[in-house]
């Protein structure tokens, strides 16, 4: 990961009209043990239930960030402790939650960037797998699997190409 500012990426980019350029609502929490991380995005699109994001975060991560769209449910925790440090320990740079997450003591020992809406304690049950690569949509922003995510701790930003 090179160094960036997302500061530095918005006052690049802050007339562009093409919406290759686009940076989510200032509502993420950040809970992992890693502050700043970057990379290509992979995408997994579920409601209260984990089982695509377990499957994602127990494959090889080769750098990548997971974008959860959650559809901004507060009801139940999709990343927890046990998620949290397979997506460590298996190569991912960082995972952004349009929902909730759980564990916090367990997630801010994990070497993974970690953004979330808030903490909810409650699990999902694994029923139904869900949407993995598709676009999603993140509090109103449109995310792409092969896209460019940036997070620092002044926000997060999405670019069509690496920066």
């Amino acid at each position: 990961m090179g160094l960036f500012a997302t500061c530095d990426l918005c006052d690049l980019h802050k007339n562009d009209s093409d919406g290759a350029f686009r940076v989510l609502p200032p509502v993420f929490r950040d809970f992992g043990g890693r502050s700043v991380f970057s990379g290509p995005v992979s995408t997994v699109k579920c409601h209260e239930d984990n089982t695509s994001v377990k499957a994602a975060v127990e494959s090889p991560g080769n750098g990548r960030v997971l974008v959860v769209d959650g559809g901004g449910s507060l009801r139940r925790a999709l990343v927890g402790g046990n998620l949290g440090a397979a997506a460590a320990r298996n190569g991912w740079a960082g995972i952004v939650v349009d929902g909730c997450v759980r564990d916090i003591a367990e997630l801010q020992q994990c070497d993974v960037g970690i953004r979330a809406l808030a903490l909810m304690p409650l699990p999902t049950e694994r029923r139904v797998a869900g949407l993995v690569d598709v676009p999603v949509q993140i509090q109103g922003v449109w995310v792409r699997p092969g896209d460019w995510l940036y997070a620092d701790a002044d926000g997060i930003v999405v670019l069509a190409e690496p920066a």
